[in-house]
């Protein structure tokens, strides 16, 4: 697994970048996990969103916000600067369990990530991301191309949710998001300390599901 960071970037380039790299790992190069911060954007996914969008079009062009409709699965929800992406392009045919066992491998990275720094984090059935009690942490929408995921999850981490704000979380009006500062306060990670901590994760996660596919194959 190549692990790279982008740092910060817009998401339209990141996009991009996702989709050159799945014709090269569908192709047979080495699956690769983009790490990064969005600048501020809003993204309506294949179930549709635009009615839990708060203000206009417009509006979020005079404050730098882009509105962009994503191929990603799942409503609608925000990216910003303080907020760990991460774009797992990775092969998914001969996953064992395939594309569903693949998301709760990203929900269990999500999960770990958060325990390592102190915080139960769990699913919540029917309700797709990583949750605190009734707090959502982190996002997660994928898509499918030749058998080869990418997006992938949303982890906040920094102190301003702000852009939330402007959008029913997901589509589900009684949704609150949270982030490891609101919830650890003066005790919170670095984003660096989180994407490093998240790198290893990913690392032991699919590792575990790299070996079961081999297993699998004999």
């Amino acid at each position: 697994m190549n692990i790279i960071d982008l740092g910060l970037i817009r998401y339209a380039e990141a996009d991009a970048l996702q989709r050159a790299r799945l014709e090269e790992v569908a192709a047979g190069a080495e699956e690769t996990l983009y790490l990064l911060e969005h600048h501020p954007v809003i993204t309506l996914g294949r179930n549709g969103g635009g009615e839990n969008l708060h203000v206009g079009r417009e509006w979020l062009a005079t404050q730098g916000i882009d509105l962009v409709q994503s191929s990603r699965g799942g409503n609608i929800t925000c990216h910003f600067p303080g907020q760990l992406v991460a774009y797992p392009v990775f092969r998914v045919a001969k996953r064992p369990g395939g594309l569903r066992q693949m998301f709760h491998d990203l929900e269990e990275v999500v999960i770990s990530t958060l325990g390592h720094f102190g915080l139960t984090a769990a699913r919540w059935e029917g309700r797709p991301g990583v949750w605190i009690e009734n707090r959502k942490i982190c996002s997660i929408g994928m898509a499918v191309r030749r058998w080869t995921s990418y997006h992938g999850f949303a982890l906040n981490v920094g102190r301003d949710l702000s852009l939330f704000e402007m959008i029913t979380l997901c589509g589900l009006p009684d949704a609150q998001a949270t982030s490891l500062h609101r919830e650890l306060g003066g005790d919170s990670p670095s984003m660096q300390e989180v994407k490093d901590v998240c790198a290893r994760q990913f690392r032991a996660i699919f590792a575990d599901s790299a070996v079961a596919a081999g297993q699998a194959a004999l």
